[in-house]
């Protein structure tokens, strides 16, 4: 009588080919995923940058007021500061609410600014030209740090203004 089939043996050593196959599939799958909103994080960031530089050249639709940033108030009043802005821009990837907090310390580094900023957070730092945090509207805020935080590598990263 002939065979017809696969032995015990042949049937493992595919099923565990099949596994090694699947867990290589879902790794690169999460680190792309990861990736993709690590590029959603630089955008969202560059897009809060390019805001806020209009509003320094421009004011919002309420100001007269020009050549100037926001202060810390801004996280509160996003939408209200900055004109024609996507609110989506605010958001960290996966996050339904405003992921922008101010600064509450003026040091100029991505390890010294507090609160360090998570993935799921940004941190605007507005500055006076001293370098002091400018915390109300009345101050002039003449630079600005925004920072944030990469899934990847777990590294915190600093944009600046162009008025530095």
């Amino acid at each position: 009588m002939k065979r017809q089939g696969f032995t015990i043996i042949e049937l493992v050593v595919i099923i565990a080919v099949m596994g090694i196959l699947l867990v290589l599939g879902v790794v690169n799958l999460s680190g792309s995923q990861a990736s993709s909103r690590d590029a959603e994080r630089k955008t969202d960031i560059e897009t809060i940058a390019t805001h806020l530089e209009t509003y320094y050249t421009s004011g919002n639709d309420d100001s007269v007021n020009v050549g100037r940033y926001p202060s810390t108030g801004l996280p509160t009043q996003e939408t209200l500061v900055l004109r024609d802005i996507d609110p989506q821009s605010y958001m960290a990837p996966g996050m339904t609410t405003t992921s922008l907090i101010a600064a509450t310390n003026n040091i100029q580094t991505t390890a010294g600014v507090l609160p360090q900023p998570t993935i799921n957070q940004y941190v605007y730092q507005p500055l006076q030209q001293d370098g002091t945090l400018c915390t109300t509207g009345a101050q002039q805020c003449q630079k600005f740090n925004l920072f944030y935080r990469l899934e990847t590598d777990n590294t915190v990263y600093m944009l600046t203004s162009r008025n530095q």
